[in-house]
């Protein structure tokens, strides 16, 4: 189950506020006089050993005096006896009459900016941004993925969405002092040196950083601490400590090239980490302390009222630890992707391999709930990367490279009959209207690109008219109960992994059944204004947005808002008078009275969460934003192959604390927007 107010990011924000979920019922729970607080997301009932039917209702409640401050609408619940663990939140979702809406900042972690951070974002600094959120009235942030993506140590390894593990955090954010690391002549040159450069030097930061972390580790003859770490960690800890000093010791992070180990075997994995104690002890060190840093980060933000929303991204590295140590559980022979779309014309490919679901499902899915659980151990939300791969992925054959030539996986392609039933006779080779699938020989994917192949204009017209609609039928209706009823298997083993509260990202292409799937597990979708779900509109409308949504004003996918402003100027000039209701001819920047017109349009949405980046939160200030070329701001090109993630923010975080007049301004923003309580 995925309820917002069972879950842990609801609590961590609500009880700081002094206020909890709690129920009143008639008869056994109290005479409607009792307040009982809902302690377990799953079964709230647990412990109030009712053995007689009762009416009842959820409650906000105080949490020190148990006043009651809303009441739920609508009639009233009905408990009839017997098992004691209902789970009556997946029955019917609380609705209250002031339904509770929160507000945040989407930032990656390496973007950030202090005064004690060392050339990328640690963190140590989400301290200070949860005490910027706390200033402005937010209650939540939410960061990109933040694993160990550490393959080739070059600028290609800064794409956060391909991990050499699932489980491992990047030691890029340890902050360097708390580790133990002396603040010398050296170290403070350096830092001077990495910190005054506008973006990030992903590789002599990690270098720097390995190295200075490396002589903590070997002038200390004895890590007690990590040793408790890595027995409580070691399922994954010890796999993934072996793959990287194989990975060094050979300079490739491609295991089958090794010439030893290139096949996993946990007995010899366990050998070799005896036999090289103090090499693979080395990256155990780091875990502990990135895990030290980030859960003391945590802790501070729930201290404040402030939650975190993590990412789970889609995929893992073709030559991760996670392929390496379980390779049934991957297709090696095939690459994510995503059809063309809003991004890419010519499609996407990630490179990433396929997942094998079938073998997954034999344990049920326990790989995914240990990523899950792990994640838990930080998080109290989080974001389903393409949500569309766990109902369908597109899937590319190695070694093709265009998203063009991919195709849906798990999909009902067209036998060879009933092909030429229709009068076609599919082959394969350059420029097709069909594709072989590459595991089921004689069945055949009609090409997502088929009606802009030179095939396509030899067809006669009828023959067209057949071609159109077969492909419309494949690509959105033929499986829409079938992609449903695999998401259903798939789906809820995340959500019962963990109390964190789904959010998906369920953009693109998207079937009918990815919505229906959502709503029938509660959970969240991703709402952005410029992608607007409806057919042949131009723009979203925050105002009819789901509560169970996340709403934004774009994304790291995305352009910034005022870099999107100048991009189409017809466009911009629509959104002007559509959206805004503005008369007249649109500025030609985005300027900052309009960009708070745009963050309370937002911010006013039914959506439970509106989660914006930071650099469109800096926009209604003049003097606060970006002054320098907005394009400098975007975090990701997904058209551009091998993007160098290197983008940081302009400002300190103590600069934006200090801020008194944009906090101020954006906290009344909030509130008259009636987010937070």
């Amino acid at each position: 189950m995925n309820s917002p107010f069972g879950s842990k990011a609801f609590r961590e924000v609500f009880f700081h506020r002094g206020v909890s979920l709690a129920l009143l019922g008639s008869g056994p729970l109290g005479e409607w006089k009792t307040v009982h607080p809902v302690k377990d997301a799953r079964f709230p009932f647990k412990g109030l050993k009712i053995k007689e039917a009762a009416e009842y209702k959820f409650v906000l409640a105080d949490a020190r005096t148990k006043a009651v401050l809303c009441w739920e609408e609508g009639p009233n619940r009905v408990f009839d006896g017997g098992s004691t663990e209902e789970d009556v939140l997946q029955e019917r979702e609380p609705v209250f009459s002031r339904p509770w809406r929160g507000a945040g900042v989407a930032v990656p972690v390496f973007s950030l900016r202090s005064e004690e951070s060392f050339g990328v974002g640690e963190f140590a600094d989400l301290k200070k941004l949860a005490d910027w959120a706390a200033a402005t009235g937010q209650c939540i942030i939410q960061i990109l993925p933040i694993n160990d993506t550490t393959a080739s140590h070059t600028c290609y390894d800064s794409y956060p969405y391909s991990a050499v593990s699932s489980f491992a955090l990047h030691p890029q954010y340890i902050h360097l002092p708390a580790a133990g690391v002396p603040e010398n002549t050296a170290y403070k040159k350096a830092k001077a040196r990495l910190e005054a450069l506008k973006a990030l030097d992903y590789e002599e930061v990690n270098r720097l950083k390995l190295d200075l972390l490396r002589k903590v580790y070997e002038g200390k003859k004895e890590w007690p601490e990590v040793k408790a770490f890595t027995e409580k960690n070691r399922d994954w800890l010890v796999p993934y400590a072996v793959y990287c000093v194989l990975r060094d010791k050979y300079n490739t992070p491609d295991y089958t090239q090794w010439p030893l180990l290139a096949e996993y075997s946990a007995k010899k994995v366990k050998a070799f980490a005896e036999e090289n104690a103090k090499e693979v002890g080395f990256f155990c060190f780091l875990q502990y302390q990135a895990d030290k840093q980030l859960k003391e980060a945590v802790a501070y933000a729930h201290g404040k009222g402030v939650a975190l929303k993590g990412d789970l991204p889609i995929g893992v590295s073709r030559v991760s630890a996670d392929a390496w140590q379980h390779p049934e559980l991957f297709h090696l022979d095939s690459q994510a992707g995503a059809p063309p779309d809003f991004f890419s014309e010519d499609g996407q490919n990630w490179g990433f391999p396929t997942y094998n679901w079938e073998e997954m499902a034999k344990d049920g899915y326990a790989w995914w709930q240990a990523r899950l659980g792990k994640m838990a151990e930080y998080f109290d939300a989080y974001r389903i990367d393409h949500v569309l791969g766990f109902f369908r992925i597109w899937e590319i054959p190695r070694p093709q490279r265009s998203g063009l030539l991919g195709h849906f996986s798990p999909a009902l392609p067209y036998s060879v009959g009933e092909l030429r039933a229709l009068g076609f006779r599919p082959a394969a080779g350059e420029d097709p209207l069909f594709l072989e699938d590459p595991r089921k020989k004689g069945y055949w994917h009609p090409a997502i690109s088929g009606q802009k192949s030179a095939r396509y204009k030899r067809l006669s017209a009828e023959k067209k008219r057949q071609y159109d609609q077969l492909h419309q039928d494949f690509f959105w209706n033929r499986h829409d109960a079938y992609w449903r009823e695999g998401a259903l298997k798939k789906l809820p083993a995340l959500l019962h992994a963990s109390e964190m509260l789904a959010c998906a990202e369920d953009l693109g292409m998207v079937p009918r059944c990815v919505g229906l799937v959502l709503e029938q597990l509660n959970i969240l979708t991703l709402e952005i204004q410029r992608m607007p779900k409806a057919f042949g509109e131009a723009f979203g409308r925050p105002d009819g947005y789901p509560y169970l949504s996340v709403c934004s004003t774009g994304s790291h996918d995305t352009s910034t808002l005022r870099a999107w402003w100048e991009e189409d100027p017809a466009l911009s000039q629509r959104y002007y008078s559509e959206m805004l209701g503005l008369e007249g001819p649109a500025p030609v920047t985005l300027e900052p009275w309009m960009a708070e017109l745009i963050l309370t349009q937002h911010l006013s949405s039914a959506s439970i969460l509106a989660i914006l980046p930071l650099q469109d939160w800096l926009a209604v200030d003049g003097n606060a934003r970006y002054q320098g070329d907005p394009k400098d701001e975007r975090i990701n090109r997904p058209d551009i192959p091998n993007h160098y993630w290197r983008y940081r923010m302009h400002c300190t975080l103590e600069s934006l604390i200090d801020n008194k007049k944009l906090n101020a301004r954006l906290k009344v923003l909030i509130e008259a927007a009636g987010r937070n309580m």
